[in-house]
C-alpha cells in the first residue's frame, strides 16, 4: 500500500511539473520613447496635480479651456516646456496678490487717510 501511495504521488507530481511548466515568454525591443512613455518627472506630476485643484478647473471653465484638453496640452508638452510651466507655477505668489498690488494698495489707503485727516 505504501509502494502505490508512492507511485501515485510521483505519478501527480509529474504531471503537475509537466502541465504547469509549458506557459509562453515573450520578450522583445521596445524604443526610448516607448520605454520613457510610462515615467512621469516631477515637474509634469506637479503640474497635472495642480490642474486636478477645483479652483483652477473653475478658472479654467470661466475661460473657456475644457480641463481634459489642458491635461491633454501638458502630457504633449516637452520635457523643457514642463520645466518652465512648473518654474512659473513656483515663482507665482500664493495668495494671488503680487508684491506691485500691495504697493498700490498700501499707496491708495494712504491717500485716502491723507484725503481724510487733511479735510
Amino acid at each position: 500500500m505504501n509502494l502505490a501511495l508512492r507511485k501515485t504521488a510521483c505519478r501527480v507530481l509529474v504531471v503537475s511539473l509537466v502541465a504547469l511548466s509549458f506557459q509562453t515568454a515573450r520578450a522583445g525591443l521596445i524604443g526610448a520613447e516607448q520605454a520613457a512613455a510610462g515615467t512621469t518627472s516631477p515637474e509634469r506630476a506637479m503640474v497635472l496635480a495642480t490642474l486636478d485643484r477645483a479652483e483652477v478647473v473653475a478658472q479654467l471653465q470661466a475661460a473657456g479651456v475644457d480641463p481634459r484638453s489642458a491635461r491633454e496640452r501638458v502630457q504633449s508638452m516637452t520635457e523643457q516646456e514642463v520645466q518652465a510651466l512648473a518654474q512659473n507655477l513656483h515663482a507665482a505668489p500664493a495668495g494671488g496678490a503680487s508684491t506691485w498690488a500691495w504697493v498700490a494698495i498700501l499707496l491708495l489707503a494712504a491717500l485716502v487717510w491723507y484725503y481724510a485727516i487733511r479735510k
